[in-house]
C-alpha cells in the first residue's frame, strides 16, 4: 500500500511555514494519542503516521529531500523517525518522555531508540558505500524468548490493577489515575523471573550491522534502521537505530550541496601569459582547465557535471575552480634583477600610447587620490 503524502497526513499545504506544520502536528497528536484512544488501532496508526510526517517536515534538510524525491528519499535504510521516536520534541512537551517507557493500557514498553555517530569521507559521500558497524545494545533474551519469565512459566495478570496497568483512587470530587505500583504499569507480574535476564526480557549484547550509505548523502543527515534499537521490555517491539552522518573535511575540495569548490594555485607567469592546468575531480579523474590570459586571483571557472552525486545518485552537481595566483618567493639576485627590468618596462595609462598593464591597481590608487583630494579641499 502506497504511503500517504506527509503534507496530507498533517492536513497542511506544501508551502506551509514551520510554525503551521508544528501547530497541525500538535493538533493531530492530541487527537489520536493512545492515552485518549485506548484500544483504537486506527487512531494509534494515525498517531504514528503524524509523528513520522512531522519528523521529516520539521527538519529543513529532510523536508527539502522529501519535496524533491518524495518517499523515495528515505527508502531502504534511509528515512525519518517513526511516530513516537526518541527525537520527538513536541511529544515531550505535551505528554512527557513516553518513548521507551510505559505505554497506556498495561502494555510493556517499546525499546528505546539508539544513536550512532558515523564519520565518512567526502569520497564515500560521493560514491556511497557499504560499511559494517558494531553497536552495544540490548536484545531479546533467548532463554525466555523475551517474556522475562523462567522457562516453563508465564507472566500472570496483575491482581492489583487486573491487567490494566493503572489504578484509580477517589479524592473528594476527583478521581486520580496513576501507574500500578505492583506491576509498574505493565499489567503483568512475574513470579519466577528468568535467570539470564533477571525478568527484564532483554540482555546486553554487541550487534554487528551492515549499513548502506547512499550516494550524495550530506553532513548531518541520518539513516534509520528500523527495529535495531534497544529491545522492548518483556516482548514489546524494539526501538530504532539512528545513524547520524558526519562528512569529514577533504584535502582539496569544499562542498556546498551538490557542488564542490577547489582552489588551484597557478604561477604568476601562467596567469599573465595564459596556459592550462590539470585538476583532479571527486571521481578520481583529471580535467584540463584553460587559464585565460591576464587571469587574476579569485577568477572562477565551472566544470559542469563534475561535482557531487545527488542523493541516491540522482543527478550530479558542478565543480568550481578558483584560481589563486602565486607570487614567487625565494628569488635569487639574478631573478630579482630580471623582475625589476620587467617592472621598468611596464607602462602606466596614457604613456607611450599603450594600454595599462595594471588597470585594477591604477584604478584603485586613482580613486584613493580623488578621495584624499576631496578630504583636503
Amino acid at each position: 500500500m502506497a504511503k500517504q503524502d506527509f503534507y496530507d497526513v498533517l492536513g497542511v499545504a506544501q508551502n506551509s511555514s514551520a510554525d503551521e506544520i508544528k501547530k497541525a502536528y500538535r493538533k493531530k497528536a492530541m487527537q489520536y494519542h493512545p492515552d485518549r484512544n485506548q484500544g483504537d488501532d486506527a487512531a494509534e496508526q494515525k498517531f504514528k503516521e503524524a509523528g513520522e510526517a512531522y519528523d521529516i517536515l520539521k527538519d529543513d534538510q529532510k523536508r527539502a529531500a522529501y519535496d524533491q524525491y518524495g518517499h523515495a528519499a528515505f527508502e531502504g535504510n534511509g528515512g525519518g523517525g517513526a511516530g513516537g521516536g526518541g527525537f520527538s520534541d513536541i511529544f515531550d512537551e505535551m505528554f512527557g518522555d513516553f518513548n521507551g517507557r510505559q505505554q497506556s493500557g498495561g502494555r510493556a514498553s517499546r525499546g528505546s531508540d539508539l544513536r550512532y555517530n558515523l564519520e565518512i569521507s567526502l569520497d564515500d559521500a560521493h560514491r556511497g558505500r557499504e560499511t559494517r558497524i558494531r553497536v552495544p545494545t540490548s536484545v531479546s533474551c533467548e532463554t525466555c524468548s523475551g517474556s522475562g519469565a523462567k522457562k516453563g512459566t508465564k507472566p500472570s495478570t496483575c491482581g492489583t490493577c487486573q491487567g490494566h496497568g493503572k489504578v484509580r483512587a477517589s479524592q473528594g470530587f476527583f478521581t486520580i489515575e496513576r501507574t500500578c505500583p505492583t506491576c509498574q504499569g505493565e499489567g503483568r507480574v512475574i513470579a519466577s523471573p528468568c535467570g539470564d535476564c533477571g525478568g527484564s526480557g532483554a540482555v546486553r549484547k554487541e550487534k554487528t550491522l551492515e549499513v548502506t550509505i547512499p550516494e550524495g548523502v550530506e553532513d548531518g543527515m541520518r539513516i534509520r534502521l528500523s527495529g535495531e534499537g534497544e529491545a522492548g521490555g518483556r516482548g514489546a517491539p524494539p526501538g530504532d537505530l539512528y545513524i547520524f552522518i558526519a562528512v569529514g573535511a577533504h584535502l582539496l575540495f569544499q562542498r556546498d550541496g551538490a557542488d564542490i569548490f577547489c582552489a588551484v594555485p597557478i604561477p604568476m607567469t601562467a596567469a599573465a601569459l595564459g596556459g592550462s592546468v590539470e585538476v583532479p575531480s571527486i571521481d578520481g579523474s583529471r580535467a584540463k582547465v584553460t587559464i585565460p590570459v591576464g587571469a587574476q586571483s579569485g577568477h572562477r571557472m565551472r566544470l559542469r557535471g563534475k561535482g557531487m552525486s545527488g542523493l541516491h545518485g540522482k543527478g550530479r552537481g558542478d565543480m568550481y575552480i578558483d584560481l589563486q595566483v602565486e607570487t614567487p618567493v625565494n628569488l635569487t639576485k639574478e631573478q630579482k634583477g630580471k623582475l625589476q627590468e620587467f617592472q621598468d618596462t611596464l607602462k602606466p595609462t596614457g604613456k607611450g600610447g599603450g594600454k595599462s598593464t595594471s588597470p585594477e591597481s591604477e584604478g584603485f590608487f586613482t580613486k584613493a587620490k580623488e578621495l584624499w583630494d576631496d578630504l583636503t579641499d
